[in-house]
């Protein structure tokens, strides 16, 4: 019986040793989750900067051409991007490129400025990959009949 007891003993000290063991690694391990969830999320603030930079730098470009001046661009966009707005948050004329961001406090804007008046419809735009652009020069912007402006659109 005695041994018993010993082998009683022993079994659950190495259990209450496991549990202890479990209770301190479990919140490191929600931690890190967390953290790499964050860190996902500033990955995709930046590779979203340097598309919306590298779409901002083209219109300038094109812009500054006149019309009938066209370039095709290809931008990679990252993952957790939810919409592309062009010119402003109504998809009309304005001087911005705007990538709205899932993350994990709700969404996140990303913008690049550009001094010429632009216009699109990028808001099919929303899945990981690579995707070429139009970016011309029109007398007559679509959306605003009256300004000139930079129209980007998907090539399809």
């Amino acid at each position: 019986m005695r041994n018993n007891t010993r082998k009683l003993q022993s079994s659950f000290e190495l259990l209450v040793t496991l549990a202890f063991g479990l209770a301190v690694l479990l919140p490191l391990v929600v931690i890190a989750f967390i953290q790499l969830a964050g860190a996902n999320t500033n990955l995709s603030a930046v590779e979203s900067q340097q598309a919306a930079s590298k779409l901002a730098s083209i219109a300038t470009l094109v812009g500054s051409e006149g019309p009938p001046a066209m370039q095709l661009a290809q931008i990679q966009v990252p993952p957790n991007v939810r919409f592309v707005y062009v010119g402003n948050v109504n998809n009309s004329v304005g001087h911005e490129i705007i990538f709205v961001i899932n993350s994990p406090s709700g969404l996140s804007y990303v913008t690049a400025y550009t001094p010429v008046n632009v216009s699109g419809n990028l808001g099919g735009i929303t899945s990981t990959g690579a995707y070429l652009i139009n970016v011309t020069a029109t007398s007559a912007c679509p959306t605003n009949n009256v300004v000139p402006c930079v129209y980007m659109t998907p090539k399809v």
